[in-house]
């Protein structure tokens, strides 16, 4: 399998329209099969009135096809703490995912404010 138990994943859901939700999700994988992973983690959803992304303070567990082309998956480093997960934009506007511990990934593609 491509995605093994308990590694730490990050999807985000492609948008169809300019108006989808954007929507991503930091967790650990239970369980892979195939093609197919169960993971237990936050879910990230964005919100236009602050422009920022908000994490749920529920855990929540989903399910995932790795064939799904609406779907990017990411595999973390084992170290990053998913608890203190976030985002921040950096000097060149974009943005970016950070645990401010040893972990920061680039996940804007265009710029934050596009």
């Amino acid at each position: 399998m491509v995605i093994s138990k308990n590694e730490k994943v990050f999807v985000m859901t492609r948008r169809q329209f300019d108006a989808d939700l954007m929507r991503h999700f930091a967790g650990v994988v239970e369980e892979s099969a195939e093609g197919s992973i169960r993971a237990t983690g936050y879910a990230f959803s964005y919100d236009q009135a602050t422009g920022e992304f908000v994490r749920r303070t529920d855990k929540r567990t989903r399910l995932f096809g790795i064939g799904d082309a609406g779907l990017i998956i990411n595999v973390l480093p084992e170290t990053v703490d998913l608890e203190n997960l976030r985002y921040k934009t950096d000097e060149n506007g974009f943005r970016m995912l950070t645990d401010d511990q040893s972990f920061e990934m680039n996940i804007s593609e265009f710029g934050a404010y596009r």
